[in-house]
């Protein structure tokens, strides 16, 4: 998290080099666009196709939770036409770039839409919903009101003050991207705002988002075939930490986790010596590591247990281009056949 000491430097920095270098001047070509990490950014790109110049601020392979914004960051958000936040509390250090960037651009929520999981009324998303019949609070399936999930916003308000004291995030967690479905959520938000600032290329963005649309469906099909094909007492999966929430909604399985929703949070000796307890009492195969943040402690509990490490989940971040999550789709599939590999009968 950024200190209120290094923020300060930083605005300074900013402020000298705003005297020398002017705003970017938005060209004739495509829009300039800025996402705040690099899932965001895959999903600007595949909407606004070959109308948008895309910026990512937290790049592959970067931790959302713990980045410190840089004067190129401020210049970048300055000349954008659109900035494409995740929002729920995710960019702890957005508002105040925004404010020292002066951003007058357009700014979409990705997560507009959405009814987000309450951490404590959504603990651990027990496994007993699934991905087609009762996998929302709602009683609705994924087929009718595609976003009405979760707790409804009063009993959010209610929790809010507790939540919030508990995890860095705040009220709500914010990894809503581990549901393909709320993905198709954030390309809506993506192309109406597109749609909004550049109406000329409007009907390219809307094709653009119906193939990607299709894109989702396909893969959240695909993962949903592979992880029923997981035995019922091979549906828990032991994560750094808690950022596969609406991943276990959706497809019904069970994710513990040492540390809450940011990689922020410290795990308690009291948390790790009762996941090491379920790991033994429940003869859990497998362990898995997370592309972002420190894997010492999940080697700490593989050691403890006798489990073995699973294989590397992507959780906040992309992989480089290429690489074995250098795309959303990528990413997600790479996942699901992870846990599939680790936790099928054959294993």
């Amino acid at each position: 998290m950024t200190t209120r000491r290094s923020f300060l430097a930083f605005a300074l920095t900013v402020a000298v080099l705003s005297l020398v270098a002017p705003s970017t001047a938005r060209p004739d070509g495509p829009l300039p666009v800025v996402a705040t990490f690099s899932i965001l950014g895959d999903v600007l790109e595949r909407v606004g196709g070959e109308h948008v110049a895309v910026t990512t601020l937290v790049g592959p392979n970067g931790d959302t939770h713990v980045y410190e914004p840089t004067p190129s960051d401020a210049r970048a958000v300055r000349g954008a036409a659109l900035l494409m936040t995740n929002g729920l509390e995710f960019e702890g250090w957005i508002d105040r770039l925004v404010d020292v960037a002066e951003f007058d651009g357009e700014r979409v929520v990705a997560t507009d839409g959405i009814e987000p999981i309450v951490p404590n009324e959504d603990a651990h998303h027990d496994g007993e919903e699934n991905h087609d019949g009762d996998a929302h609070d709602d009683g609705e399936n994924r087929d009718g009101d595609a976003h009405a999930e979760g707790r409804d916003a009063t009993a959010a308000d209610e929790h809010t003050e507790r939540a919030g004291d508990e995890h860095g995030h705040g009220a709500f967690d914010p990894h809503a991207w581990h549901d393909p479905e709320l993905v198709a959520v954030y390309a809506d938000n993506v192309a109406d705002a597109l749609a909004e600032i550049d109406p000329d290329n409007a009907s390219d963005y809307r094709n653009n988002l119906a193939a990607y649309h299709a894109e989702l469906a396909v893969l959240d099909s695909e993962i949903e075939a592979m992880m029923a094909a997981l035995p019922e007492n091979r549906r828990i999966v032991v994560t750094s930490h808690d950022a596969f929430g609406y991943f276990g909604r959706a497809y019904g399985l069970t994710f513990e986790a040492p540390r809450g929703l940011s990689t922020e949070d410290e795990a308690s000796a009291t948390d790790v010596a009762v996941l090491i307890r379920q790991i033994r009492e429940r003869n859990l195969p497998a362990v898995f590591i997370e592309s972002i943040g420190d894997r010492r402690l999940l080697d700490q509990i593989a050691r403890e247990t006798g489990a073995v490490i699973g294989g590397t989940l992507y959780t906040g971040a992309l992989s480089e281009p290429g690489g074995p999550a250098g795309t959303y789709l990528d990413m997600m599939r790479h996942n699901a056949t992870t846990l599939r590999r680790a936790l099928g009968p054959n294993q």
